[in-house]
């Protein structure tokens, strides 16, 4: 059976559109804008909708993100998936009207807010105007009702002002980009926001940054509902990294960053360190693998990746460990010592820090076949 294409997914029209009845496929069938669970080899589960709102005057980057990560068929996924794929639904205040894009195009979505309220996950990808403070009242309504309801809610970008007009940041910590954190936070002053990180996890209720950040959140998203194993091959065809470690401070600063001498030497000594995981690496080994000196590889390293070697270098052991933790086979201090930590105490400390939980409670969460 042939994909279904992304307007059969999601559920929205780019462009100028008059309603459309089902078209039949290939075998005879019907083809339906909701998103064809995948079912390997146990009893079909009802599959988690995800909404995400359009508005007038939008961004489509963050829409297209929410698209490529939910709405998008898999079949690379084969036999990883234990639970069916999501259904994703473009939602709107006025269902059936073209809404005009940034770019100079327009776009219909076909459903409308009642199906937000009622979806188990609502992204909200941004609002029309951060400094206006204007919010849809509907939509206000619509989060409250889904979370209500026990819906997960998300934010990308400005949408956290969304999310906060709604009150569902209010004593919480949360994050938007850079540019509208102080504004957040002088409007919203019951919301702790923290302008440094990608996004920030309360459970129930995400926020994230700027733009590409909506994609470290959504792959975080695939990770928590279905293991670390599927998240990275989502990033692989995404051509990103699955996990990304540090903040959003490294961009603030300058966003574009000039080409610096011997970038290979930084890229040979990346790759090294990566098949080199188990063994004890040091700043000094790193260098020599970039053929530079300690103080100029530690300098160049920094420009480049917005974070210390180092640190780094734990970033990639936690992200080596995931698999493991997820196979019922290796104690926790097996896998420590076998992403090169020198010892389950220091493993548990860095990976509560950069995945908010223990390795434990993440093994019982995503392992497969682990009690």
């Amino acid at each position: 059976m042939a994909e279904p294409n992304a307007e059969q997914i999601a559920g929205f029209t780019a462009g100028p559109t008059t309603e459309r009845t089902a078209e039949p496929n290939a075998g005879g069938g019907a083809v339906s804008s909701r998103a064809v669970a995948v079912t390997i080899g146990r009893r079909p589960e009802p599959v988690h909708d995800v909404a995400v709102y359009a508005f007038e005057g939008m961004a489509p980057f963050e829409l297209g993100v929410v698209v490529e990560v939910f709405g998008l068929a898999r079949p690379e996924l084969g036999g990883l998936l234990a639970a069916p794929w999501y259904g994703l639904k473009v939602c709107a205040d006025r269902p059936g009207t073209a809404l005009d894009a940034v770019g100079g195009f327009a776009l219909t979505a076909r459903h409308g807010l009642d199906d937000l309220a009622a979806a188990d996950t609502v992204v909200i990808p941004g609002v029309r105007n951060a400094f206006s403070g204007e919010v849809s009242p509907g939509l206000v309504q619509a989060l409250r009702t889904a979370h209500e309801r026990g819906a997960r809610i998300v934010s990308i970008c400005s949408g956290a002002f969304a999310l906060a007009a709604a009150g569902l940041l209010d004593g919480r910590e949360a994050t938007t980009h850079w540019r509208y954190a102080e504004l957040l936070q002088q409007r919203h002053p019951r919301v702790r926001v923290n302008p440094d990180v990608l996004y920030v996890d309360n459970g129930d209720v995400l926020t994230s940054a700027g733009s590409a950040a909506g994609i470290d959140l959504c792959l975080h998203l695939v990770r928590r509902d279905h293991g670390a194993k599927v998240a990275n091959s989502v990033a692989r065809r995404f051509v990103v990294a699955p996990h990304r470690d540090g903040g959003q401070a490294q961009f603030i600063e300058a966003a574009v960053r000039p080409v610096e001498e011997d970038e290979d030497g930084i890229a040979r000594s990346m790759q090294w360190a990566l098949d080199h995981l188990s063994d004890p690496l040091t700043v000094s080994a790193l260098a020599r693998a970039a053929r530079m000196s300690d103080r100029s590889y530690l300098r160049h390293f920094t420009a480049r990746n917005g974070t210390s070697p180092m640190r780094w270098v734990i970033t990639q052991r936690i992200a080596a460990s995931l698999a493991l933790l997820e196979s019922p086979e290796g104690s926790v201090e097996e896998i420590a010592a076998a992403v090169g930590f020198e010892s389950a105490a220091t493993f548990r400390h860095h990976f509560g820090r950069v995945m908010r939980t223990s390795p434990t409670a993440y093994r019982r969460s995503f392992g497969r076949g682990v009690a």
